[in-house]
């Protein structure tokens, strides 16, 4: 009777137990990446008060089960799996992140490596990407630049700060190729004697940044008796603007103390550096002429390129010594220009009229492609217009510094930061932990687990390498099943009020046992 007494209150406890587990289960119920857990019961030992017995073939007597008393029950396990997804919840924060598949965050209190399905995170004061409940970092891949290349650095792990002041702004970068595209009509107005000429504009950007305009001007060109030269013409760059309009070749007080033409005449020198074709025998447009000494008898103190159109389908050629050749564009090198800007302010010399400009703004060399520049007929209109980059990319287009204006997050938990300029940045990759038996990970609170002998150690990686992938934007929810709880709740319930009927019942069968002496 006494092991009743025992049995019944095992059983309150491990059904208190159970109790327990469901309170906490339905507790979490909107934990973000709660795992709910589940209990299961086992009998405790026997109490053998009579051996089984085998058949006796010679007495013919059969065989006797033995004679056993158990002695209650207790928590056979307490199991969660951590693995098991629970539903999504949409909350747009970018720093909001859900994992699909049986992968783990990896963050670290500085010390001690931790694993979550939390992926409520947040950026603090240094840009470093954390848990928003307790800072601790969250951990991954950082950036490495190989021959201008970015690549992911998988060799450590290391916290992730995708908001440092490096990754704030996007680097400038000079423009490296342009284009000059269009119709240029023989017939139109620029082009006629003592015209202005037509203009071409360029953008283009330098080592700093700073935006400027490129004016090219094409006239066309005259014969010994001043005759347009059909399909033949010449280029020049006119001037350079900087963003503000103004001139970059010339102190303006000076300037204004002069004449136009002497402070044309000064400048030609320079033009025609900007023009390159010596450096690089090999390079696209080097067999183009610059006439650098040499005053063209129909525009004199005016130093231009040869421009000359083929007469079959109006492909843009250059004239030289060994006669013509088809090109598709020629080199503007700016710095072999602005290299001979040393002294603003030497006197007999042109360079007195030339604003300063640091030498190493331009280290580029401007590849300007002329290949769909056409010299066709179209009504006396020319269409001609010029724009940095190539005719059909923005490849080598350029760009000004650039400030952080947004930050993505992809399904392989690559982080990305857009820009002001246009311009996009790798800042590093979000990694993730698998287990062999991530029911085996030890909970710690706040949503985290520790691995254990049982879990295994973890493998850690790019979550795309397990067939999971990230969500950005979500969070994972609770997966506690309140049906499930409140059901279990009852036969809890029920449970526990059983046992506590035993141990009533033990307790009168007492009474009356002891009540046998009256």
């Amino acid at each position: 009777m006494m092991r009743s007494l025992f049995s019944g209150v095992a059983g309150l406890r491990t059904h208190q137990t159970k109790m327990d587990v469901i309170g906490n289960n339905i507790a979490n119920v909107n934990t973000v990446g709660y795992k709910g857990s589940s209990v299961t019961f086992r009998d405790l030992v026997y109490q053998t008060t009579a051996n089984a017995s085998g058949p006796n073939d010679n007495t013919g007597r059969a065989g006797i089960n033995a004679k056993q008393i158990g002695l209650g029950v207790s928590t056979a396990s307490i199991y969660s799996n951590p693995a098991n997804s629970g539903s999504a919840e949409t909350t747009g924060n970018p720093f909001d992140i859900r994992i699909n598949g049986e992968s783990f965050f990896v963050v670290s209190d500085g010390n001690t490596q931790f694993y979550t399905r939390s992926g409520a995170f947040t950026v603090d004061a240094n840009g470093t990407l954390c848990m928003s409940s307790n800072g601790y970092t969250v951990q991954g891949y950082d950036v490495i630049d190989n021959n201008g290349e970015q690549q992911i650095n998988t060799s450590a792990l290391v916290p992730l700060k995708i908001m440092s002041p490096a990754n704030k702004t996007s680097d400038p970068n000079a423009t490296s190729a342009g284009y000059i595209t269009g119709i240029l009509d023989a017939n139109s107005d620029a082009l006629k004697p003592g015209n202005t000429g037509q203009i071409v504009d360029m953008k283009i950007y330098d080592n700093e940044g700073y935006r400027y305009t490129v004016k090219y001007k094409i006239l066309a060109k005259l014969d010994a008796n001043q005759n347009p030269v059909k399909g033949e013409y010449k280029l020049a760059v006119a001037d350079i603007l900087d963003s503000n309009g103004q001139t970059i070749f010339r102190d303006q007080d000076t300037a204004n103390s002069e004449s136009d033409t002497t402070y044309a005449n000064e400048k030609i020198k320079f033009f025609s550096r900007m023009l390159d074709n010596a450096e690089k025998p090999n390079d696209r447009g080097t067999s183009l002429t610059v006439i650098t000494d040499t005053k063209d008898a129909g525009y004199p103190g005016t130093a231009y390129i040869d421009v000359k159109f083929s007469t079959v389908d109006g492909t843009f050629t250059s004239t030289t010594a060994a006669g013509t050749e088809s090109k598709t564009g020629f080199k503007l090198n700016l710095n072999t220009l602005i290299g001979k800007i040393t002294d603003p302010n030497a006197t007999g010399d042109p360079a007195d009229k030339i604003k300063s400009i640091p030498t190493d703004a331009f280290t580029k060399d401007i590849e300007v492609d002329t290949s769909t520049l056409k010299n066709i007929d179209n009504k006396g209109t020319s269409t001609i217009n010029g724009g940095a980059g190539g005719v059909d990319t923005t490849k080598g287009s350029g760009w000004s510094v650039g400030t952080l204006s947004s930050v993505s997050i992809g399904a392989d938990g690559r982080i990305t930061g857009s820009y002001t300029n246009g311009q996009t940045k790798l800042l590093g990759q979000i990694a993730s932990a698998i287990f062999s038996n991530a029911s085996g990970l030890e909970k710690t609170g706040d949503n985290l687990y520790v691995a254990t002998m049982n879990s295994g150690e973890p493998v850690i990686g790019d979550v795309t390498a397990n067939g999971g992938s990230y969500a950005s934007g979500e969070l994972e929810m609770s997966n506690v099943d309140l049906s499930q709880e409140f059901t279990s709740m009852i036969t809890t319930q029920r449970g526990f009020q059983a046992n506590s009927r035993i141990i009533t019942v033990s307790d009168t069968m007492l009474e009356e046992l002891i009540n046998l002496k009256r």
